[in-house]
């Protein structure tokens, strides 16, 4: 069992508050998974019971829309917590949680993190302050949705990714997202998103290499996306 308090991605999160004696207490309650790309770690509805914590790699938080559509709200990537607010609220995940690639994550049950919630008034100020970070993550989301065209929406997708991902050696985009998942994030058909892609490629603003996407320039990208 790894020690909580020797964990680099903790430090990224609100569990950065917790003391020597309370991490020795979380290593011995939590367990550990290894999440394969495509698994889900939670879905929409069930009762989590506790917190997750993202170790490494990236997932997607996603609601079902009535169509069939599934919509990307949220990416999270190392270091971040899942389901905070579901068991704050006692309320059922509001939102499904699904791998992007191999992760690793550790369970924290909600007796032991209730605990350390009451008992330590750092850490619920942390927990509370990554809530109205993600709420208003929520309203620029919504924002963009109704303020600008689907075009600029795709420009400030592609940055996003781009500055909270990386890129590989070839100077892609690292996190390789379907066009159908691309356009989970924006809002819009998974053909239109094809199609938005190409005029982009052929205005010299990406570049597509098979089913990875380069940004070419920029700062042209992120004019269009402002």
């Amino acid at each position: 069992m790894s020690k909580c308090e020797q964990c680099i991605v903790r430090q990224f999160s609100s569990l950065k508050a917790l003391s020597k004696d309370e991490l020795l207490k979380m290593a011995e309650c939590k367990t550990s998974y290894t999440i394969k790309k495509g698994e889900p770690i939670f879905e929409e509805g069930e009762v989590t019971n506790g917190i997750y914590c993202v170790k490494d790699g990236v997932c997607k938080l996603s609601k079902l829309s009535s169509n069939g559509k599934d919509q990307i709200v949220k990416l999270v990537k190392p270091g971040e917590l899942l389901g905070q607010r579901s068991m704050i609220s006692e309320e059922p995940a509001n939102l499904s949680a699904v791998a992007m690639e191999d992760m690793e994550v550790c369970f924290i049950p909600k007796s032991e993190v209730l605990q350390f919630f009451t008992q330590n008034n750092q850490f619920s100020m942390n927990v509370m302050r990554t809530i109205c970070g993600d709420l208003k993550e929520a309203d620029d989301h919504m924002v963009n949705l109704a303020q600008k065209n689907v075009k600029e929406r795709l420009a400030g997708t592609l940055i996003y990714l781009e500055e909270n991902f990386n890129t590989d050696t070839e100077g892609a985009l690292r996190l390789q997202l379907s066009r159908e998942e691309l356009a989970g994030m924006i809002g819009t058909a998974t053909e239109s998103c094809i199609r938005l892609l190409s005029e982009l490629k052929k205005e010299g603003l990406i570049d597509l290499i098979g089913k990875k996407i380069k940004i070419i320039d920029k700062n042209k990208l992120r004019r269009l996306a402002d």
